[in-house]
């Protein structure tokens, strides 16, 4: 609940403070806590009180990236192009996650498991310095960018000015804030807003199955040894890193031929829908290392859709794309923490094969919730920044 939470709180204060300052203060945060954690005496009254509060105030600082992110995409790529970046970003997502076992577990066995966090913890801290050091909040701040390639983006751009520039923003002030941010009486009255997060809770729900159980199930139900189970656990994550930035390749394409209803809408229906064939197929297939792959296909399938989750935020919410993105974020950690309790309920009382079931039904739902996403209608009037000369 209070992770949730926080995605909404660090979309806000991206949208206030900027996205440099956030991100780096997010990732600063991560790996201060991540070495408290490795530095907790294992003697000490109460650790598992200390861990726990640790380890939360942890989840607070890694809560804002994403929506801090996308507020940072939506400040930086034209809007033809936000699928690619936000691809991009899952799937360093996809190859972070994929890579860390291997990882964690040489620097476990060769020098402990403090040392684990120890080098996540620099890994983190130096990832914070070096984003506040070359990053900037929008283009019009960094030197780097040209006059050819600051045009480009302003072009494309859908926010009505950047944070720090001083250019004026005609818009009615009870739709937006006088520096560009969309009040949130206009957020939370948008069918769009409540749409997409319809859907990102269906697909929270899905994808955390296969984050928290996916291993469980291949070693329990399907009676894979640790290794075998441990492979194809790292072939669902290499999935997901490959479709991220596939899905949006082919998103930016399509709204590019077609407009954004068939890129943004179409290609996420069509991923979701095609999740739920996996889902349904692969709980049923009898042989277990088939059903791994299709399982591991049907996460890939459901990455072909995350990021238009981002993207049409960054689209529709001007100004207040890390609010928006943040609240819709909330909904997929909802559906994550369902997923925690209620998978294993259904798996214990009817079968995996209904708890798969479940998420194919979710699955079909979020398409459905798709279905009434508007990508043309913005939470306020758009009006794009003359290009610089």
């Amino acid at each position: 609940m209070g992770y949730a939470l926080f995605q909404t709180v660090g979309g806000w204060l991206a949208d206030r403070l900027g996205s440099r300052r956030v991100l780096a203060a997010g990732v600063l945060w991560w790996g201060i806590f991540t070495s408290l954690t490795a530095a907790v005496p294992s003697a000490i009254v109460s650790a598992v009180l200390v861990l726990a509060t640790a380890r939360f105030l942890l989840g607070a600082g890694e809560a804002v990236l994403f929506p801090a992110s996308n507020q940072f995409v939506s400040r930086w790529i034209p809007s033809e192009e936000r699928g690619k970046a936000n691809g991009l970003i899952f799937a360093g997502v996809g190859v972070g996650a994929g890579s860390t076992p291997f990882l964690i577990t040489y620097i476990m066995v060769h020098y402990g498991w403090r040392w684990s966090f120890w080098m996540s913890a620099i890994i983190g801290l130096a990832a914070g310095v070096v984003w506040y050091v070359i990053a900037r909040n929008s283009p019009e701040e960094h030197n780097s960018v040209s006059p050819a390639e600051l045009r480009h983006i302003q072009a494309g751009r859908t926010v009505g000015r950047s944070a720090s520039s001083g250019a004026a923003k005609e818009s009615s002030p009870s739709i937006t804030a006088a520096d560009d941010r969309i009040l949130w009486s206009t957020i939370l009255s948008s069918k769009n807003v409540w749409a997409v997060t319809l859907a990102y809770f269906c697909f929270g729900y899905i994808a955390w199955i296969f984050f928290t159980w996916f291993f469980i199930y291949l070693a329990t139900v399907r009676g894979l040894n640790l290794k075998a189970s441990a492979s194809y656990t790292t072939l669902l994550f290499l999935s997901m890193a490959a479709c991220s930035p596939l899905g949006g390749a082919i998103s930016d394409k399509l709204t590019k031929l077609h407009g954004k209803r068939i890129g943004r809408c179409g290609i996420a229906v069509f991923a979701l829908l095609l999740t739920a064939v996996f889902l349904t197929f692969g709980s049923q297939v009898e042989s277990a290392g088939l059903a791994s792959i299709v399982l591991a296909g049907g996460a890939g399938a459901l990455y072909l859709s995350q990021s238009s989750f981002w993207s049409l935020t960054a689209d529709i919410a001007s100004g207040s794309s890390g609010s928006v993105s943040g609240f819709m974020n909330m909904g997929n950690q909802f559906g994550g923490a369902l997923t925690a309790s209620l998978t294993p309920a259904i798996a214990a009382r009817f079968g995996w094969t209904t708890s798969f079931f479940v998420a194919a039904g979710l699955s079909v739902l979020g398409a459905a919730a798709w279905l009434l996403v508007d990508p043309e209608r913005a939470l306020a009037p758009e009006t794009k920044p003359a290009p610089s000369l």
